[in-house]
């Protein structure tokens, strides 16, 4: 929901046509803020796990988001991004393991329609770069997603320092193109300084940390299936406070891509039983499952 009042923030408050330097500005400073909050570097494998991780949910998926944004006709970029959960179904049946059921492909199915709905209008031909790059920062963000679970968390390291770890990481990767397309940052005022210290913190340093959490106790398919929040809350916020209208035919969308999110949190029956802790049992769970091990024989069976 934070990441869908990006839209009114950088339209309303941001300088204008500095799509890379508001993603150096959302990435940078959050990441060193939560490394100095969490005062751990990563070690051995997690430095290049960090790298790739911050390059596919940060340094490629930011440019790759806005570039498609500015070049597609509205809401189309939303419409593309929407198909993530099936994107995540695919390659978590590849490195997960998480064999998608039908309810999975028809929700997922469900949520582009209802996103499309809602954002989607009849503006100008498709452009081929745009749409490309829609379809890139989708599958960009997916495999980091689905990554993240599969590599989970170094012993001891907690997802504040995971999120720091990769939030530099993208931020470092974005600062370089920033600066080589766009130039010298621009002169900020008061309003622009407002705007990107919200999207540092709440939009991205919070947000982020909540997310990659997030994946650390649900499956990658739920996980994904929180993203048509998004759109849906820009819709919402350009309704209550940028004065847009929402007609019947946005409404139904809402609802359709709403009860998808929803229907999209409900784990199979066999799988929300079964499913890998990434906690620690505490000592009343540990006797509930030396119990549970007693009376199925000491094994468990999907």
């Amino acid at each position: 929901m934070s990441w869908g009042s990006t839209y009114a923030v950088t339209t309303e408050f941001l300088p204008a046509d500095r799509p890379l330097f508001t993603g150096l500005m959302r990435a940078l400073p959050a990441g060193l803020l939560l490394l100095a909050l969490a005062r751990t570097l990563p070690r051995g494998a997690w430095w290049w796990k960090s790298l790739v991780l911050g390059a596919l949910n940060i340094g490629a998926f930011f440019p790759l988001l806005f570039l498609s944004a500015y070049r597609l006709p509205g809401g189309m970029a939303a419409v593309v991004g929407s198909i993530g959960p099936l994107f995540v179904a695919g390659l978590a049946t590849l490195l997960l393991g998480e064999r998608p059921t039908r309810r999975t492909l028809l929700t997922g199915i469900a949520a582009a329609l209802g996103v499309s709905l809602v954002v989607l209008k009849a503006a100008g031909a498709l452009d081929p770069v745009g749409a490309l790059a829609a379809l890139a920062s989708t599958a960009s963000m997916s495999t980091g997603t689905v990554l993240t679970k599969r590599w989970g968390r170094p012993e001891g390291v907690g997802p504040l320092a995971l999120t720091g770890w990769q939030l530099t990481a993208g931020g470092l990767l974005i600062a370089p193109l920033a600066f080589l397309v766009e130039g010298a940052p621009p002169a900020l005022d008061g309003r622009a300084v407002a705007g990107y210290v919200y999207l540092a913190l709440a939009n991205t340093a919070v947000a982020y940390w909540l997310w990659f959490r997030g994946i650390g106790r649900l499956t990658a398919t739920q996980v994904t299936f929180l993203g048509p929040l998004s759109p849906l809350t820009a819709a919402v916020i350009g309704w209550a406070a940028l004065g847009q209208a929402l007609t019947p035919v946005q409404l139904a969308g809402m609802a359709l891509a709403f009860g998808a999110t929803l229907l999209g949190q409900r784990p199979p029956r066999a799988a929300a039983s079964l499913a890998p802790r990434s906690e620690p049992f505490s000592s009343t769970e540990e006797k509930e499952w030396k119990v549970s091990m007693d009376l199925t024989g000491g094994e468990l069976r999907r």
